[in-house]
Order: structure tokens, then C-alpha cells, then sequence
């Protein structure tokens, strides 16, 4: 399998590994797996473009800040925190098997880390990378820029949408860099690798 490898790697770090081939197959097997519970997402134009929110809230409760903005987004997101399950994607994994992202609010990463009885990363083939090295290049020279565009801000990488120049700005979303090196302890983590271009 052209993406044997990294399953390997992932499922060595400790991770339950789930690979499709379309984006429909990975949101059939997410509603047929979790119903009646509390789910909170991490702000992701890949979770958005699978429309994993509306799909799961016919049988759970689910909290999604991606629609607000401000104060209102600071305390939707808040809420995401405290969810049975919580789903995020990445913004770059290397084939040798660390997760990396980059946030400038912090709730993506936050929710990734602590205090959720399973938790979701979910990604396009078009985040991975051979090394850690090149999935820390990809989240700041690609994923970042591109992010930034997307909502609008007013930094260099936005406004050139070409690299990170480790700028200022009070916009700035490089604001910490996470990487997950392996599962973290007492969190039942999966993730699903789905084959195809999905987010930034």
C-alpha cells in the first residue's frame, strides 16, 4: 500500500489508524461510530469540507466555533474543551509518525491534548511528509499562509501567500507549535487518513 508506511508509524506511536479512499467513507464510518454524546471541533477547513458538524449533530450534541468570531468564538470555543469527543485536523505529519500544528488561538491544540475521552485527527494525504522537519516546513510555510488567507488577516504570509516571515502582526496565527510525538497518555486517540486533497 503506497501509504503503508506511516500507518505503520502512526500505529507504532500508539494511535488507532482508519484509512479511506474518499472523504464520504470516512463521514459514513464517524456517524456510524458515535452517537449520543457531546463533540466539540477544532477550527478546520478539512472538517468543514467533509461537513463533519452538521453530519454528527443529528445524534449528538455538538459544539463547533468555526462559525463565530471573537468573544463569541473565544467562548464557543471554551465549550469544546469539556466534549465527550473532539475532532481536529493537522497541518502537517510526517511519515515518521509526529502530528504537527500550528494555532494562534490555541483551542485546536488544547483540545488536542487533554481531557476528552477520544479525540479525532483527520487529514488529506496531502499533509503528509517524509520527515518531521519537512511536516514542520509544510504547517509554517504552507498550512499558515494559507490559513491566514482564508480568514482574512493581515499579515505578510496572508498578503503574499507564499511563506511564514516570523512576522508581528497582531494577526499572526503562528503563535505555538504542537507536535505530537506520540499518543498522549490517557487519551484514546484515532486518526483518519483519508486520500485525498483536503484542507490547507
Amino acid at each position: 500500500m503506497k501509504y503503508e508506511k506511516i500507518i505503520q508509524s502512526l500505529t507504532h506511536n500508539g494511535y488507532k489508524v482508519s484509512f479511506f479512499e474518499a472523504s464520504d467513507d470516512a463521514a459514513n464510518y464517524v456517524v456510524e461510530n458515535i452517537s449520543g454524546v457531546t463533540v466539540g471541533f477544532g477550527d478546520s477547513a478539512t472538517l468543514a469540507s467533509i461537513n463533519f458538524a452538521e453530519l454528527l449533530s443529528e445524534h449528538n450534541s455538538v459544539v463547533d466555533p468555526s462559525k463565530y468570531s471573537g468573544l463569541e468564538f473565544n467562548e464557543i470555543a471554551k465549550k469544546t474543551l469539556t466534549t465527550d469527543v473532539f475532532f481536529t485536523s493537522v497541518n502537517g505529519v510526517a511519515e515518521t509518525g509526529e502530528l504537527v500544528n500550528i494555532d494562534g488561538t490555541g483551542n485546536r491544540i488544547a483540545g488536542s491534548l487533554f481531557g476528552h475521552k477520544k479525540v479525532f485527527f483527520v487529514f488529506g494525504t496531502n499533509k503528509i511528509e517524509p520527515t518531521l522537519e519537512k511536516a514542520i516546513w509544510r504547517a509554517r510555510n504552507i498550512a499558515a499562509p494559507q490559513n491566514a488567507k482564508r480568514f482574512g488577516y493581515k499579515t505578510p504570509c496572508a498578503v503574499k501567500g507564499d511563506r511564514c516571515y516570523n512576522c508581528s502582526s497582531p494577526d499572526r496565527i503562528c503563535n505555538t507549535l504542537n507536535i505530537h510525538l506520540k499518543k498522549m497518555k490517557g487519551v484514546d486517540a484515532e486518526i483518519i487518513i483519508i486520500d485525498e486533497i483536503l484542507g490547507m
